[in-house]
């Protein structure tokens, strides 16, 4: 099975992202993979508080993606899994699409302002070349009318 891997942050347009790929996965039988990274910047504390911090990121996460697997499951038929992971996000993005073989595609989601479509979207398109799968850049502004019409 082809699984689309989406990346779940805090940004708006994650949410477009989101619904682009479990739309895209619905109409062509496939999975979804949601991966949330955390970075290690957050955990510069003494090891006690990292660790409350750590726990307390991975509950954030874990209530964020049952909020989309609820309407994944429900609206689109489409059972996501949940991948957490620590590090540069970039880093992690790119490991994980080469260490699960079933991805087929990595999509995100662009931001509408002028000051371009935010740095995961930038960094993870000047390192295309070489990731092993194609990327789906989708407009964090786009209705969900459109997003219906073209999946």
């Amino acid at each position: 099975m082809r699984k689309f891997l989406v990346v779940l942050d805090d940004s708006r347009e994650c949410l477009n992202a989101m619904r682009f790929a479990a739309m895209r996965a619905a109409h062509t039988g496939g999975g979804v993979a949601i991966l949330s990274v955390i970075p290690p910047d957050e955990f510069n504390h003494w090891i006690g508080v990292g660790d409350i911090m750590r726990q307390e990121a991975r509950e954030r996460i874990e209530a964020h993606f049952e909020v989309f697997a609820k309407w994944m499951r429900d609206k689109q038929g489409v059972d996501p899994e949940l991948v957490i992971r620590e590090g540069e996000p970039v880093t992690e993005i790119m490991a994980h699409v080469r260490d699960d073989a079933e991805i087929g595609v990595l999509v995100l989601g662009a931001a509408g302002d002028k000051k371009g479509p935010g740095p995961l979207v930038t960094q993870l398109t000047r390192n295309a070349g070489g990731l092993p799968i194609p990327i789906t850049i989708v407009p964090g502004d786009l209705s969900k009318e459109r997003l219906e019409a073209i999946t």
